[in-house]
């Protein structure tokens, strides 16, 4: 995302039971939004790592990630500036695969995701178990792009899409919460579509 907006103007179709409130269908367009210059990643270097309040800080490479297996999440996502895409399909591995081996010490509350570029979110951990999560890597078949974050970008799709951080490298177990870059400039700390919690206050 670039800029503080309330939002984009378009076509709303509010009688459709997956759209949240204020949110609009994007029908085939997928927007491209950033706070930061598009990065090329070397899947050959690029890595996930879990550090922090963890029994076993543990770092993947794009191999080692994939022999975990692979996941899937279909369904829709939603972005705080008011547009949402329906009937995606997510390709990656669960969240909670990867922390089931690097165990989350019993004082664990939030994570915050990092990643390649510097950009950071937060979340409490139970937003991201619970297969509510995923590390994904293919959209609709194909390999995520780069302007929506690939080679891999944390998907959180129950949660505005900010949340679901692009070029993704790693998450920190906290036990607090710890804003992120967004959240730090006015933005809700959790970002719920269906309460609408789009900035702080909401």
């Amino acid at each position: 995302m670039s800029g503080f907006t309330r939002g984009f103007l378009g076509r709303r179709k509010p009688s459709d039971p997956r759209l949240p409130p204020g949110q609009y269908d994007t029908g085939r367009s997928w927007p491209v939004l950033t706070a930061e210059v598009t990065p090329k990643l070397d899947t050959a270097e690029w890595t996930f790592g879990i550090d922090g309040l963890v029994e076993q800080p543990v770092s993947w490479t794009w191999d080692e990630i994939h022999a975990l297996g692979a996941d899937t999440y279909r369904g829709d996502i939603h972005c705080v500036t008011t547009w949402s895409k329906l009937d995606m399909t997510f390709t990656g591995i669960s969240v909670d695969t990867l922390l089931a081996i690097a165990k989350p010490q019993p004082s664990a509350t939030h994570v915050l995701a990092t990643c390649h570029t510097g950009y950071t979110t937060n979340l409490p951990l139970a937003d991201v178990t619970g297969g509510k999560a995923w590390v994904a890597w293919e959209v609709d078949g194909a390999p995520l792009p780069r302007e929506h974050g690939g080679p891999a970008r944390l998907l959180v799709p129950h949660l505005y899409f900010w949340k679901s951080a692009k070029w993704v490298s790693g998450l920190r177990v906290l036990d607090h919460d710890e804003p992120g870059f967004w959240e730090e400039r006015g933005y809700h700390d959790r970002g719920d579509p269906w309460l609408e919690q789009r900035y702080q206050g909401d």
